[in-house]
């Protein structure tokens, strides 16, 4: 009769908890991923960050906005919208409309104003000063993205990518081999089972014995 171990030991709780943690933080990779650099890539929109207080609390400093192009005229008030400070100048502001306006000429202007600024900006800001309207935020990234250039987001993003690939597969794998090894035969084990051979030890000294 074999006395042979099983091979399949219950799974742990620190395997779980192990499982459970890389596929969290393989989840939340790939979707910061997507949402700061793939997301705005294919739509054509662009990510900047918040230096400023001025729009707290709905985008504190550090906060990484994606800004998309949208037709002046169609922008309303409430919009958050990222503008020139000055036209011809890079520097941009991102500030909710509160006001929009033509002029006898007919001509669009929008009065724009921070959440947190106790006054609304002093220029009024043209079609041809606009960036485009907050899409939407990420909280916290926005520093990284400022150290990030442009070929160093697209080597980012072919070495992440590739890197989460190489971690799905291998999971993949070791989770095919783990079924593999629990739906070994048992009988597989009897192979390290000793037999134990009875050889009867005639004495010689004995008389022969007949019938």
């Amino acid at each position: 009769m074999s006395n042979a171990v099983g091979r399949d030991e219950p799974t742990t709780i620190w395997w779980w908890v192990k499982s459970v943690v890389s596929w969290l933080l393989l989840i939340a990779m790939v979707g910061i991923l997507a949402l700061t650099i793939v997301i705005p890539r294919i739509v054509g929109a662009t990510p900047y960050t918040v230096l400023t207080g001025s729009m707290k609390p709905t985008y504190p400093p550090g906060t990484l906005i994606v800004v998309r192009p949208q037709d002046p005229q169609t922008l309303a008030v409430g919009d958050p919208i990222t503008f020139q400070w000055e036209s011809g100048k890079p520097d941009v502001v991102t500030h909710r409309i509160t006001q929009v306006r033509r002029t006898s000429q007919g001509e669009l202007t929008f009065v724009t104003h921070g959440d947190n600024n106790p006054s609304p900006d002093e220029r009024p800001v043209v079609p041809e000063q606009v960036r485009g309207k907050v899409w939407y935020s990420v909280p916290y990234v926005g520093y990284v993205n400022n150290y990030i250039t442009g070929k160093q987001r697209s080597d980012l993003l072919v070495v992440v990518v590739g890197g989460l690939l190489i971690y799905a597969v291998s999971m993949f794998v070791s989770s095919g081999l783990d079924k593999a090894r629990k739906r070994r035969p048992e009988s597989a084990s009897d192979d390290d089972s000793t037999v134990t051979a009875v050889i009867p030890v005639v004495d010689a000294d004995a008389p022969a014995t007949t019938k």
